[in-house]
């Protein structure tokens, strides 16, 4: 099978994003593919600032996007974009770093302000790292995903069934390469 990363824009592990998090990793993983994480907030903030290529753990998650047929790129949205978290790693990929691979793009937003964000913000960073085929994603409210006990959360019907045609869409286009 086909090889998954996920790329984790957010800031916490105790965000709602958590919830588009772990559903994808699970949708991917009962389908039977090789998945990996990269959690940008736990790269070296020091490496993610100072752009510091040589930093074993850059070039350990640049390994991650680089074998990977499919990279699912999950964020919230901060000021009307994705999280500059994001973009510190984004900046440290090479210039191709995604040329050749399908991208699923998964925002979190506070409001339908942002629900552009996906087309106006974050697949033009992505294409200009090469990624040509950029998948629609989904954009996703955060009153959808209701908080529950022991930081876990509730992804609300209506967008679970969307989130689930847009994984399946993913997953089709994995087949296909």
């Amino acid at each position: 099978m086909s090889k998954v990363v996920i790329i984790y824009g957010g800031n916490s592990h105790r965000s709602r994003l958590k919830a588009l998090f772990e559903k994808t990793e699970a949708h991917f993983k009962n389908e039977g593919h090789e998945t990996s994480s990269i959690f940008v907030h736990e790269l070296p903030a020091e490496d993610l600032i100072t752009a510091n290529f040589a930093s074993e753990q850059i070039k350990q998650a640049n390994e991650k996007v680089e074998n990977a047929s499919l990279v699912v790129v999950i964020t919230p949205v901060y000021k009307a974009a994705y999280s500059g978290i994001l973009k510190t790693y984004l900046d440290l990929l090479p210039q191709k770093g995604l040329e050749g691979k399908t991208l699923l793009p998964l925002v979190l937003g506070g409001s339908f302000g942002h629900l552009l964000t996906i087309d106006y913000a974050l697949k033009p960073v992505l294409s200009s790292l090469g990624a040509t085929n950029i998948l629609s994603g989904a954009y996703v409210l955060d009153s959808h995903i209701e908080r529950a006990e022991e930081d876990q959360f509730i992804i609300s019907t209506e967008i679970t069934e969307r989130i689930d045609r847009v994984l399946n869409l993913a997953n089709d286009e994995l087949k296909k390469g």
